[in-house]
């Protein structure tokens, strides 16, 4: 399987906050914004990504992950040159696919939770179809929207509806089997102009093929799209780490418990950053493991 990092879009509702800079790069408490959505897919053991980003931005990313080796990561990169809808990622990231399934996880996303892996890894085992991960929220005209049957099957998939008919928000988190490359090549632009990842999921509900796990309570999921949101997920982050000690999306960690890199790159790693806290916090990670 690969993976897919959308870190696109114009981020006009953070300025002038990213008036100079990409909004996946803001800082979220101590660590920038795409750290959080990569450590999804290298939690689902997913080791080469394709980061995708517009034009202006995509050298900082070279520059912050180079080419993935330092994580264990096959990491390719390729320019949005208009943000044209998610579903536009599957049309620019063909090439890097190939025959292989799909996960694409938005750059502004933060998934959290304790049985998050083993959520990732239902997914990653499914050998055909999609699957979509929901999250009930007050809110749901903002997103899209499916409805669910008695046993938490898909019935119907909505794109921000004026009268929701279910809580269950989809999150920015997709796992496809090879045919999305030809759906998303088919779909229409939406009257706004965008490649709908809706329209996607939709085909795959018509196919009997859409899949749904449903994030409950114990699961956080944030989409950091405005300044509140943003000073949100930072204080999220803060407080899992300040009060239980562990670290959330620390992509050194991560990387050595899915065997990416040894524990002797983990050390070096924490060595380098040891003025941090979260350098000293890789040490430790490495000193229970020696």
């Amino acid at each position: 399987m690969k993976g897919i990092v959308l870190a696109g879009g114009s981020g006009s509702r953070l300025h002038p906050a990213t008036l100079a800079v990409n909004k996946q790069l803001l800082p979220v408490y101590d660590k920038p914004m795409i750290y959080y959505p990569v450590s999804v897919l290298m939690q689902a053991g997913i080791d080469e990504i394709l980061l995708i980003s517009a034009p202006d931005y995509l050298a900082n990313y070279v520059a912050l992950f180079g080419d993935g080796a330092s994580l264990g990561l096959k990491l390719s990169y390729a320019v949005q040159p208009r943000p044209e809808g998610l579903a536009q990622a599957f049309v620019i990231g063909r090439d890097f696919v190939g025959d292989d399934s799909v996960a694409l996880v938005l750059g502004d996303n933060i998934f959290f939770g304790a049985g998050l892996e083993g959520m990732l890894a239902r997914a990653r085992a499914r050998q055909s179809g999609a699957t979509i991960f929901a999250y009930a929220v007050e809110d749901p005209e903002r997103y899209g929207v499916v409805t669910l049957d008695g046993q938490g099957g898909a019935l119907r998939i909505d794109e921000k509806p004026k009268a929701p008919q279910s809580p269950w928000a989809v999150t920015g988190l997709y796992f496809y089997d090879n045919r999305v490359l030809d759906i998303a090549a088919g779909i229409r632009p939406s009257p706004r102009g965008e490649l709908e990842i809706t329209d996607v999921n939709a085909a795959y509900l018509r196919a009997g093929e859409l899949h749904v796990e449903r994030m409950s309570r114990g699961y956080t999921w944030l989409d950091m799209g405005t300044h509140d949101s943003l000073l949100e997920a930072g204080e999220f982050v803060r407080t899992i780490q300040k009060r239980q000690g562990q670290l959330v999306a620390g992509l050194e960690e991560i990387a050595f418990r899915q065997g990416f890199i040894p524990l002797a790159r983990l050390r070096e790693q924490g060595a380098a950053l040891a003025r941090t806290d979260y350098g000293r916090k890789l040490l430790a990670i490495a000193a229970d493991h020696a």
